[in-house]
């Protein structure tokens, strides 16, 4: 493996002050997120009470996403994520503020996460749109979202393990505001780019007009279709065993702060193998066959998980589900940026989003209302069959979505074509997938 060939959209002057702000800036958000549960977890010893603040904090992008979508293809992208980053940043400034200052409650915190998830339905979905005006080779695009993928997974590697260190020594609040200082990264880089002007229609339709648009073009293609279904089940039901991490790490493996961000570190570490093997990869042909893969080794993951009694099973376990998750994500991601039209991009990304985040809180209350019921075994048992259930759906759907793919990589220049029939290259090339 070649580094040039691995980091290659790194070339681009853009996406390399992106990746560097990011890279701080996602260190705290996760330092945030952990010390956010075990807050809760603290305050309520509740792991229906965590799932209620997860819920919050993304529940919003189950409703605004597709609103977020139309708005991103109109507006100017960069002035979009210098705002929504500047909210995200007050936010953690008053989540400190109030931990410092002994008066934190979880009624507190709800309306804050419930804020947050407001700011974030934007912010992801022009994060991901924004990812195309930075990076305008689209032979380099796969790889630019494998290498945001592997920060992200980078600092859920090391933020974990940051708060793990924070909250035995200090509170909450310190991670909170540490949050909130790392956001200045991001800012500086989203100032310091340099953009050309990307065309945006002068004349727009109504906000309904352009939601409805969005999804008939999204849901009427069996490729997108398909490919946002695997990323909804993915949230409700493969990655919604976060919640129940807190309770896991006290209860099952007898632990504190530290084993939960030894646990959640495991995971990133999965993640960030897995976002490294994308990167690697030359070309988006193939990767139709990765999305049931990492369905599949969720599934089996969570299985296995539910059996774990000791902390280095656990973390090996939670290692595979993080590869797992990673591949199938952003093996999605990159899918549907190929494949979408350029002046709808934002609002397949806005589904993309509400797959991702607004289904996700569904997914954290379903868990935690089985855990309450049937305990977290069951919980884990019962998640990890349906994602093995889907994935074995989409591996039986993949040739017949690679029919309808085949067309559109061939327009891009991904496959070659010669008098408009196939080669024996091009076939070669998708039988791979």
């Amino acid at each position: 493996m070649k580094l040039k060939s691995l980091l290659r959209s790194l070339s681009h002057r853009n996406f390399r002050l992106f990746f560097a702000g990011q890279s701080i800036s996602l260190i705290g958000t996760w330092m945030q997120q952990i010390a956010m549960s075990w807050l809760v977890f603290q305050l309520t010893g509740s792991s229906f009470q965590l799932g209620l603040v997860l819920f919050c904090g993304q529940i919003p992008a189950l409703f605004l996403s597709p609103v977020a979508g139309v708005l991103v293809d109109r507006w100017n992208r960069r002035r979009l994520l210098l705002l929504t980053q500047t909210l995200a940043m007050a936010q953690a400034f008053l989540l400190a503020y109030l931990d410092m200052s002994g008066a934190v409650a979880v009624w507190q915190i709800w309306p804050l996460a419930l804020f947050l998830g407001i700011v974030n339905a934007f912010d992801m979905t022009g994060r991901q749109a924004f990812l195309s005006d930075m990076v305008t080779n689209r032979q380099d695009l796969g790889n630019a979202i494998a290498l945001n993928s592997s920060i992200m997974n980078g600092a859920r590697l090391l933020g974990p393990s940051l708060a793990g260190l924070l909250l035995a020594k200090t509170s909450a609040g310190m991670c909170f505001l540490v949050n909130g200082f790392s956001y200045v990264a991001v800012l500086m880089a989203l100032l310091a780019m340099r953009l050309g002007p990307r065309a945006v229609p002068t004349r727009h339709k109504k906000l309904r007009e352009g939601v409805q648009e969005g999804f008939a073009y999204a849901f009427g293609f069996a490729p997108i279709r398909i490919i946002l279904l695997a990323v909804c089940v993915t949230s409700i039901a493969g990655s919604s065993y976060t919640v129940l991490l807190p309770q896991f790490a006290a209860h099952n493996l007898h632990g504190n702060a530290r084993t939960l961000g030894l646990l959640s570190g495991a995971t990133g570490l999965g993640a960030l193998a897995g976002a490294i093997f994308l990167a690697a990869r030359p070309s988006v042909v193939g990767l139709g066959k990765w999305i049931w893969i990492g369905l599949a080794l969720m599934g089996a993951g969570l299985v296995a998980f539910a059996q774990t009694a000791q902390l280095g099973t656990g973390m090996a376990v939670l290692a595979v589900i993080g590869f797992g998750m990673m591949v199938q994500m952003a093996a999605s991601n990159t899918m549907l940026q190929t494949i979408a039209d350029e002046d709808k991009r934002g609002r397949v990304m806005s589904f993309y989003t509400m797959g991702f985040l607004g289904m996700a809180p569904l997914g954290s209350l379903l868990t935690g209302w089985l855990t309450a019921r049937l305990g977290v075994f069951s919980a884990l048992m019962l998640n990890g069959s349906v994602c093995l259930v889907f994935a074995a759906l989409f591996c039986a759907l993949l040739p017949r979505l690679r029919e309808l793919i085949r067309p559109i990589y061939v327009r891009l220049k991904i496959l070659p074509v010669a008098a408009g029939i196939e080669t024996a290259s091009e076939l070669k090339l998708m039988a791979k997938e």
